[in-house]
């Protein structure tokens, strides 16, 4: 029991930072990125093909993923500001070309094979930074030790950063562009920055799951974004009111993905098949969604308009 509670709370994390990433999009830039569901599975791929080939240090490869997911975000964000292709359009075709170009990647080093969907990455031949079999050891590999470290630590460069005149026009392109425009903000630069930072802590969190499971595979993006958003709004329903600071806006995303997950395992111990998650997921995204709507329209007492003085 206390292994799947561990577990929990360490696959929460690992996703919770790839919530922080579509935070950014999302909440702050208002730009729908749906090239999230290749960045994923991008540094999962670079992750477990560096360390089973032998040319990566696992530590060194998680940088290297944040730097190739923010390669890959800079290139949704010139599409989009220099091609002129909406944002929607600008993240599929990106993902697109994202899926042939993971399957390459997991087959470099493989003389039989060009295109590979799945890649193995033992915990017995490799040193990996974290590893699920580590789960309940009291040491510094420790997933659970070295997740809350990391996760802390991606917060705290983030809430400097968007403290920063670069960050802060990023906030100001995403609330008003137009305002952000007439106060001399570029806000191209802001937008591609948004993506290019976005993109590089969601491969981060795919080059950490792959690390986790010891494996990458092909399809492992798929719906990341829904997971994602589902994150991100749980913790904004659950704690909007109460955490009101920028840092803690971040945390109630952290919050919410493992939330997401403990709801995930409950509903897979009652017996839901594997398959019904997407469904699952879905549902939950769209009643959390609903529930600000609900709670104004049903829950809400309504404002008693005072009549005017008697002369």
């Amino acid at each position: 029991m206390t292994t799947i509670i561990l577990g929990i709370f360490e696959e929460g994390l690992v996703y919770a930072i790839m919530a922080l990433g579509v935070y950014i999009t999302y909440r702050i830039l208002d730009f729908p990125d749906l090239s999230v569901d290749g960045t994923f599975p991008l540094g999962a791929a670079f992750t477990a093909t560096g360390i089973a080939g032998g040319f990566i240090h696992p530590a060194a490869a998680l940088p290297l993923s944040f730097l190739l997911g923010a390669m890959a975000g800079c290139v949704t964000g010139l599409i989009h500001v220099k091609l002129k292709v909406r944002d929607l359009l600008s993240g599929i075709i990106v993902m697109t070309a994202l899926y042939s170009i993971n399957l390459r990647i997991m087959a470099i080093g493989d003389e039989n094979a060009t295109t590979k969907a799945t890649l193995a990455v033992s915990v017995d031949k490799n040193d990996l930074l974290l590893s699920s079999r580590y789960v309940r050891e009291p040491a510094l590999n420790n997933p659970l030790l070295l997740l809350v470290l990391l996760t802390a630590a991606v917060i705290a460069l983030l809430y400097w950063f968007f403290g920063t005149e670069q960050g802060s026009a990023l906030r100001a392109t995403g609330a008003n562009q137009s305002m952000a425009r007439a106060q001399g903000i570029n806000t191209n630069t802001a937008k591609v920055l948004g993506l290019v930072v976005s993109n590089g802590l969601v491969a981060l969190a795919g080059g950490l799951l792959a690390q986790y499971q010891g494996s990458a595979t092909i399809d492992m993006g798929r719906g990341a974004i829904v997971i994602g958003l589902a994150a991100v709004i749980i913790g904004e329903v659950l704690l909007d009111k109460v955490f009101r600071n920028f840092a803690l806006k971040l945390l109630s995303a952290v919050i919410g993905a493992i939330i997401y997950y403990v709801v995930i395992t409950v509903v897979l111990r009652l017996g839901l098949e594997s398959t019904d998650l997407k469904l699952l997921t879905a549902l939950v995204v769209a009643v959390f969604l609903a529930v600000p709507y609900w709670k104004g329209r049903y829950f809400t007492k309504p404002v008693r308009k005072e009549g005017a003085p008697h002369a």
